[in-house]
């Protein structure tokens, strides 16, 4: 699998037609980690599909430098997975506009299969 940071600086080169002003490009979609120790239970029967993300760096985190927080409507929901952080982290960390938005809410045992999000960056049109 190609490295995320030369993903990030392709599609940050990468022009969108001018009618596609939403168009999103996903960077990775991955579950999310630390359901079971947030607010998400709480705020489960809230949260749709769709849904925007913040994403907040945390490299002060004492367990992972590479740490990554995922909030909804300001409350902690967990964290970008430690197996799939550290790009996202670093082109944080260089002020790429990284974005993040729900794409699966799933009833399950497993809170690792709770909540599934994408990180993207939108796609914007080059001026010709």
């Amino acid at each position: 699998m190609p490295r995320l940071a030369a993903i990030f600086a392709l599609l940050m080169a990468l022009a969108a037609p001018a009618s596609a002003a939403d168009a999103r490009i996903i960077v990775q979609q991955s579950p999310l980690a630390g359901f079971q120790y947030y607010e998400g239970k709480g705020l489960w029967e809230m949260m749709r599909v769709g849904d925007s993300l913040q994403l907040t760096r945390e490299p002060q985190n004492p367990h992972d430098a590479n740490a990554v927080r995922v909030l909804w409507r300001n409350e902690m929901l967990g964290y970008i997975p430690r197996r799939e952080n550290s790009d996202v982290a670093r082109q944080m960390d260089r002020g790429a506009p990284v974005k993040a938005r729900i794409v699966q809410l799933k009833e399950a045992r497993n809170p690792w299969q709770r909540i599934e999000f994408e990180v993207y960056v939108e796609a914007s049109p080059v001026p010709r």
